[in-house]
Parts: structure tokens; sequence; C-alpha cells
């Protein structure tokens, strides 16, 4: 596999093609529309060419409705979604019905309509509490809220701290010459309730005793009637809201089979969100468009087509080398490389130009994944899950990577357990000892992490060690490639020799092929530096590559270090489930430690595996920075387009 070849597009087109020729590109689902520099002036064109007008706003509302409708189906009717979302077969005649959006957008605007009622409501019922808790303390108050101050007379509603003596400040305004009484009218842990009555000439002296209490005056405007009127006429309110919140949510409910035609609704605007985002980049006289951007090379006949069909002007072109930073990049995947898109991602796609590392990973990843986790058992949940997954949902995307890739480590999982005789540990041996005592049953195992520990230290450190050179070889084929005869000479080449002369060395068979390395690695390191600087280059060559390589090989420990981790756990668990010699208990104990010891393997496997490909294989040969290939096409979430 490889990088995709991208060419250069360059599109003009009279204006009142724009919208057909967007959907005609986004069914076509190849072309990358570039975002533009700025404007283009000409002296032949009557107007600078400058970004084209669109209802990118507007559509992305529409998503935003759609979204909340959605989420007032799955809420109020009581539908779930569940884990994964199972995309539902749609025909792609359905898909651009505009008979079925418009029927979706009222239904939107329904269910829509319905929440807002439903949020009035709710504010309503809301503040109907408050008044209530604020009416309740008074509700023994025989006096109409209303009542003005008469002539003569003042009428205060108050409250006061609940540690104020009241019965103190009755008798301090009752024995004087002041016309005031004070009445409780209830009391909660925090403060009392006052009524209080003065003769307007003595209203200013009694309040001053008052306000020495802390008390302060309490005001229910736009109230008729006593507090316990009011009190009635709120719960009739709060019971009448309630009722129509039931009605509402009942009607809410009753939309719950509209979900399968909003969801499509939802990924038709999502798509015509894509459609504006480009007609953005597209710039215009307003006689005729102009736009530049990237298209496969594989595809450029198929656009061709469609463009000569809608009349356009249109050129290609190769990418200068000048221009591959802007080049966006796309993989061209099989079966097995696909699902390896998702490390790619996660550290970064290649420069354009450079080399594909999803094939030249792949079988590295695949196996060391197995032999980290080695366990059949292990191996046959990873692909049952995997494979239920894949074929009932049908995921796409980072989705579809990850489970793509969990059933190939699945099957490389399975068969290094079938190698070291692992199943769940040594559950197996573990449950026939207790169902029948004194029986010895192991499965057969070409070799096991406790007993072959060391062995398996050193294949791991030798499967590195292959990986390493792997890396260096496809570093010495690129630099070939690019004439860099000399840089591949006195680096790759250089430390190859080295590693034969010592493996010959070490055999006892000659030296003289160490010797021939030692003393190119001496002239190689400072080929090109001049005067002291050549001895500074030795050093610091012999320094970085022998402990880089040490290092790197001593890295592949981490596959014999998990692989007996793993191991010891399962079997743990399995030694403290059969201790009570019950065939129940052992299989909780058992069970539930193993469930553990897998999530945890799960993610730990794949990080260090991640770790070894980024950090230790990487580095010899590969060149990130490389831009994603993002065409105009139709991408769904809920449906699957049927071609007709």
């Amino acid at each position: 596999m490889a990088i995709v070849k991208m060419k250069k597009l360059r599109v003009v087109a009279m204006a009142e093609e724009r919208d057909v020729l967007l959907r005609e590109l986004l069914r076509l689902g190849c072309v990358e529309i570039s975002e533009p520099d700025g404007q283009l002036e000409d002296a032949t064109l009557s107007a600078p060419l400058a970004r084209n007008v669109c209802s990118l706003m507007d559509t992305k509302g529409s998503v935003a409705d759609v979204t909340t409708a959605l989420g007032a189906i799955r809420r109020y009717a009581a539908v779930k979604d569940g884990l994964f979302i199972k995309r539902k077969p749609v025909k792609e005649s359905e898909f651009h019905s505009a008979d079925s959006a418009e029927q979706a957008k009222e239904t939107c605007e329904k269910i829509n309509g319905l929440l807002t009622q439903l949020y009035n409501i709710q504010c309503d019922e809301g503040r109907a509490a408050a008044q209530s808790a604020a009416l309740t303390p008074w509700k023994e108050l025989d006096f109409s809220l209303e009542t003005q101050d008469t002539a003569h007379v003042v009428f205060r509603m108050g409250v006061c701290p609940a540690a104020a003596d009241v019965g103190a400040l009755r008798a301090e305004l009752s024995g004087g010459e002041l016309a005031a009484e004070l009445y409780p009218v209830g009391a909660d842990k925090t403060q009392q309730y006052l009524f209080f009555i003065c003769h307007r000439t003595d209203e200013a002296a009694a309040m001053e005793i008052l306000r020495r209490a802390g008390f302060s005056v309490v005001t229910f405007p736009d109230y008729i009637g006593t507090p316990a009127k009011n009190l009635e006429a709120i719960a009739c309110c709060v019971q009448e809201a309630r009722a129509e919140q039931e009605r509402i949510t009942d009607e809410l409910a009753a939309c719950g089979g509209a979900r399968d035609a909003l969801r499509l609704h939802a990924d038709r605007l999502n798509t015509e969100v894509a459609q504006d985002e480009d007609a953005q980049r597209i710039l215009t006289d307003g006689t005729i468009v102009f736009f530049e951007g990237w298209v496969p090379a594989e595809a450029e006949g198929k656009l061709a087509s469609l463009l000569e069909k809608r009349g356009c002007a249109w050129e290609t072109s190769e990418p200068s080398e000048e221009e591959y930073p802007d080049v966006p990049v796309q993989l061209k995947n099989n079966w097995l490389t696909k699902p390896l898109n998702m490390v790619t991602d996660m550290y970064s796609l290649p420069a354009y130009g450079s080399l594909d590392p999803n094939p030249l990973m792949a079988p590295f990843f695949i196996l060391f994944y197995g032999i980290m986790m080695a366990d059949m058992g292990y191996g046959l949940l990873m692909l049952l899950a995997s494979s239920i997954v894949l074929n009932k949902y049908k995921p796409k995307g980072g989705m579809e990577h990850f489970f793509g890739l969990m059933r190939l480590c699945g099957v490389s999982v399975f068969i290094v357990g079938a190698l070291t005789g692992g199943f769940f540990g040594d559950f197996l041996t573990q449950l026939v000892g207790i169902i029948s005592p004194g029986t010895v049953f192991t499965l057969p195992a070409l070799f096991t992490p406790l007993d072959d520990t060391l062995m398996i230290l050193i294949g791991s450190m030798c499967l590195g060690f292959v990986q390493i050179n792997v890396g260096m070889a496809i570093s010495f084929y690129k630099k070939l490639k690019r004439g860099q005869i000399m840089d591949a000479l006195w680096e790759e080449v250089t430390w190859w020799i080295v590693f034969l002369g010592g493996g010959l060395a070490a055999l006892g068979v000659t030296k003289l092929v160490l010797l021939v390395g030692g003393v190119m690695v001496l002239v190689g390191s400072g080929w090109n530096a001049k005067g002291f600087g050549k001895v500074g280059a030795v050093f610091g060559s012999l320094y970085n590559h022998i402990t880089g390589y040490f290092g790197d090989i001593l890295s592949y420990s981490r596959l014999m270090a998990l692989m007996l981790a793993g191991s010891v756990i399962a079997q743990v668990f399995n030694t403290l489930g059969a201790i009570p010699g019950n065939v129940v208990v052992f299989l909780i104990i058992s069970l539930a430690g193993n469930a553990l010891n897998f999530a945890l393997n799960l993610l730990g496997c794949y990080v260090h595996d991640l770790r070894l490909q980024c950090l230790e294989y990487f580095n010899k040969f590969y060149e990130d920075g490389g831009k994603r290939f993002r065409p105009l096409e139709i991408k769904t979430k809920y449906v699957d387009i049927v071609k007709e």
C-alpha cells in the first residue's frame, strides 16, 4: 500500500451552476476544495473574485434544532440509542427527497415548539413555587394583602430573627404612650413573621424600637385577598401547570416514531453543512465561480466526466516538491492495513511524498499485541466482541478502525495463547482439579511464560532487533531513492556491518568484520565534519548509536514483561478461586479477576505496543506532518446510503 497520488485542481464554472456542481461533487466524494488565499483580480473580469455567500449559519441552526428534537425524543419517548448506533440503509433518492426533508422539518418544529411550551410552563411553575414558599409563613394571617394604609393607621408585615424576644417588643410598644400593636403570625428556624399595626403619628418611634430588634418590612405587591386565598390560587395554578406538562410530555412521547426520520434529516443537514462550508471557499464575481482543490489521480477520470458535463473549464497539475506540505494525504488501505489507521491517526499522518507506515507496521503491531496478551480465552473474547460490533452495527471511521484492529489482534492473541497453553490463565487446570481432585490437566504448550521466561526475554529482544533493522532498511531505501548514497553508506550500512561483525565475533568465527565495521564508524561519523569537529562527531556518533540501539532493543523486553504479568495475574485469581474447592465460588472469583485482567491488558498492551511503534520503529524512517485529505463527501452518522 502507498500514499495516494494527488493532483492540484483548478475549476471555473458559471455562477448559476454552483449549487448543482457542488451537489454532484458531494456525490462524487473525491474533491477537496482548498481555502482561498483571498481575492483574485484579473483585468478581464468586471469585478474581483471574492468569497461566495451561502447559508451556512442557517443550516447550522437547523442542525442544532434537529439535535434538540432528537434529545427530546430520547428523553420523553424513552427511546434508547444503545452503546452503538445501528445504521439504517436508505436509498439515495430518499436521502435527497425534498418531501421527506420538509416533513422532518415540520416534525422538528413541532417538537421544538412543544419543548418551548414545556420550558415556559416549567418556568411558571417554578415562579409559582417560589411565591408559595414566600406566602406559606403568612397563611394564618387573616388580612387582605391589597389593603392600603388609612389616613390614621398603617399596616406593616415584617420579619425579625428567630432569636428576637417578641414578647419584650410587644411589652415595650404597649407599655409606653405609643398607639401600636405587634402580632406574631408564625415562625421557622431562622425567622419570626410579625404583623404590625400603628397610628400614623407614632410610626417613626415604633419602627425605631422594632429596627433595634432586627425587624424588616415585607411587601407582597400585586396580590389580592388573604395569603390563604392566594395560596389556594397558586396551588390550582401549579396543578394546572403539571397537568399541562403531562399533556405535552405525552405528546412528545408520541413523537418517538419520528426518530428515524429526524435522524435521516440530521444526516441530511450535516451534509448540507459540509456543502455550505465548501461553498464559502469558492470565489465569485457574480458571473463565474472559481475554486482550487485536490483530487486523487485515480479519480481524475470520473471527475473529468462530471466537469465536462457541467460545461466547466478546468485543469489538473502535478504538485511541485515545494507544494508537498500543502498536499493532503490519503492512505490506500486494504483489509489488513486499514485498521492501523487508528495508530497513524493518533500519531500523525505521513508527509506527502513519503512512505505509508501502515503496511510496514501492521505485522509487527499485531504480532507484538498477541505476544503481550498471549491467552486463547482473551483472544476469543476480542474476536467475538469485534465481530459482533462490525457485523451488526457496521461502524464507520475511528470505531471501525478500533474494532477492526481488535479483531486482527484477537487472532494474534489466540494463536500465541495456543502456543503458550493459556486459556484465562490456568482456568481449565484449576477447574478440572476442583471437579475431579487428583486429576492433572494442562493444555499443550510450546513454551510457557513462567517456565521459559529467559527464552521469551531473549526472543522479545531478537524481535526488537529485527524490527529496528527493518526500519533501518526502509531508511536505507529512502536515502538511495533521494540520491543520499554516502549518508546511507556511513549510517545504515556501517552499523549493519557492526551488527554482523559482533555476531560473528560472538560465535567465534572471525573478528575481521567487526574490525571493518569499527573503522567505518570512525571514518563515517565525521566524513562531512571539519577539523576538531571530526573528533567530536566520532564520539557523539558512538555514544548516540550504541546507547540508542541498546536502549531501543532493551525496550522490547516489555513484550516478555506484559506476557508474564498477564499470565501471573490470571493464575493468581484462578488459585484464589480454587481455594474453597467450590465450583460456583471458583467461577465467580476467577471470572471477576480475569475480567479485570483482560480490561487492564486490553489497554496496557495497546499503549506499550503503540510506544514500540512510535518511538523505537518510526524514528528510523517515518516522516510525519501530513494533512488529512478531506473531500466534499456525504458523511452520515445514522444511515447508510444505498446508491440506485
